[in-house]
């Protein structure tokens, strides 16, 4: 996945906006003023840090070598994983719309029905 496709994909879930509060070479992705996705888009290794169930976050480190504790955050929440080609697009795609759906699973019922959002209530 390149860059532009992983800032294409983030940007295609409902009310996903990319904000810069870290500067502009940091691509946050929020919905509802809430990160869900953060990447230096520019950077080589691309990364990408994500929001991850705690229940899942150290099996997906244990079973792959390019999912990392998340970088300057909570590790027991957050993973980067490393976009190197040795996740398939598909997984890494699953992963960014776990991380969506995560965020958008605490919002008020309301917030979830505007978005359009079909997740467990």
């Amino acid at each position: 996945m390149s860059p532009d496709e992983l800032r294409e994909y983030c940007l295609s879930f409902s009310e996903a906006h990319e904000t810069f509060p870290f500067g502009p070479e940091n691509s946050v992705f929020k919905v509802e003023g809430k990160i869900f996705a953060m990447s230096r888009l520019a950077a080589d290794p691309l990364r990408v840090s994500l929001k991850c169930d705690p229940a899942l976050v150290e099996q997906l480190r244990e079973a792959y070598a390019a999912v990392l504790p998340g970088y300057h955050l909570n590790k027991r929440h957050w993973n980067t994983v490393l976009v190197d080609g040795s996740l398939a697009d598909e997984m890494l795609r699953d992963m960014v719309e776990d991380s969506y759906d995560l965020v958008v699973s605490k919002l008020p019922p309301a917030r979830r029905r505007a978005l359009g959002w079909r997740g467990e209530s």
